[in-house]
């Protein structure tokens, strides 16, 4: 079966198209960034060595399938005329659903209903899932919700101290980067030859979060009910308290407008890093050069993960193995180091030199620790792809 696997952004889309039989095979990969802007660029690339690049933006997604399409046709991927069989979505989360769906209207409803709580994930993703189900009628579209990981949670870790009534409601922790975290759950499973494993995965970029993992599911995290919770992102806040909502609208007059701006562009490794950066890299550049303040940021970003990992242990009830994935958990060597500084009394030991080289796929615990600890780089697109051709292949 082929599968195309897609990830869309703001104004982006990445995607892989994959052959899925008796082994799994990728056929062609691409991306576009500036969909809809003044600015943008695509490029794609098959398995056969076939490339194409254009520096111009697509003025919409409708555009930028339809030259995804010509390429892979092109290129000789797809015979003229001819569809995947399915496309699969990293979709975040939709009220009333979760796993693995086919993506009709009510579903999209469900993700239309939480515009409010994720206005940069849900709104692009719908209109992108629109144009796709025009641009080619009668392909399943099929959603992998990021939540799904994180579905058979226990009560004591996704409920809130809320009325039951609210509770009922669908208001409760629900995770995110569940593709992720279950790509590297299962590398590492692989890896130790073991699926009884306990194991804190600590995805870090631009968004970030942290699961717990008992023998291969998610049973705790750090992402709550929207993406603004949790460690501090790349400039949306993460977890602060509550009231100073209430305190900056009643007390210092900023509006809501203003007070959700402020959470959700201004905040994270930004806000910390005193409006220098977004980018891990530009701070850890700033702090090497001697700007306290990228310093703060950096290490109260790594604080954080500290924290959970010791708390997650505790939930836990020890632990085996970590792991780090994403742009910054596969790349900053100094955020590792930082991270696992004074966890040694949980048998995590790195090994200094092995973690400087950033080795992808690899161990850089020390030879002797008792937890080991990994480098992973994330697949979420062929987790997606999986998971779409077993529903499909459930009928």
């Amino acid at each position: 079966m082929l599968i195309l696997s897609c990830n869309v952004g703001s104004t982006s889309l990445k995607y892989r198209l994959y052959r899925l039989g008796e082994w799994e095979e990728e056929l062609a990969f691409g991306h576009f960034e500036g969909v809809g802007r003044d600015w943008g660029s695509s490029g794609h690339r098959a398995a056969s060595g076939a490339q194409a690049r254009r520096e111009d933006p697509a003025p919409d997604y409708a555009t930028a399938i339809g030259q995804m399409l010509d390429f892979l046709s092109t290129s000789g991927v797809l015979p003229a005329g001819v569809m995947p069989g399915c496309v699969a979505f990293k979709v975040v989360a939709a009220l009333g659903y979760t796993g693995v769906q086919r993506l009709t209207e009510e579903v999209l409803g469900g993700m239309e209903a939480l515009y409010a709580l994720l206005p940069a994930h849900n709104p692009p993703y719908v209109a992108a899932i629109r144009q796709f189900r025009r641009v080619m009628p009668g392909v399943p579209l099929v959603g992998s919700f990021e939540t799904g990981f994180f579905q058979d949670m226990p009560p004591e870790a996704y409920l809130y101290p809320l009325p039951a009534e609210l509770s009922a409601r669908g208001l409760r922790r629900c995770g995110a980067h569940g593709a992720s975290h279950e790509y590297v759950s299962g590398w590492v499973a692989a890896r130790e030859g073991r699926d009884d494993l306990r194991l804190v995965s600590c995805h870090l970029g631009g968004s970030s979060s942290m699961a717990a993992v008992r023998d291969g599911r998610g049973v705790d995290t750090t992402i709550g009910l929207s993406m603004q919770t949790g460690l501090p992102h790349n400039n949306r806040i993460g977890d602060i308290d509550p009231y100073i909502t209430f305190y900056l609208h009643e007390s210092l007059g900023y509006s809501l407008d203003t007070i959700k701006d402020i959470y959700a562009r201004q905040s994270g490794l930004f806000g910390l890093s005193g409006g220098l950066s977004a980018d891990m890299r530009e701070i850890a550049a700033a702090a090497e050069g001697g700007n306290a303040q990228a310093a703060t940021a950096i290490d109260a970003f790594c604080y954080q993960i500290k924290k959970h990992i010791g708390a997650f242990a505790a939930a836990l009830g020890g632990l085996d193995a970590v792991a780090f994935t994403g742009g910054i958990g596969q790349r900053s060597a100094l955020v590792r180091q930082k991270a696992l500084e004074g966890l040694g009394f949980l048998g995590i030991h790195l090994d200094a030199a092995i973690n400087a080289d950033s080795p992808q796929d690899s161990l850089i615990s020390a030879p002797d620790a008792a937890v080991r600890v990994y480098i992973v780089a994330t697949n979420e697109e062929i987790v997606i792809a999986r998971k779409a051709r077993e529903l499909l292949e459930e009928k």
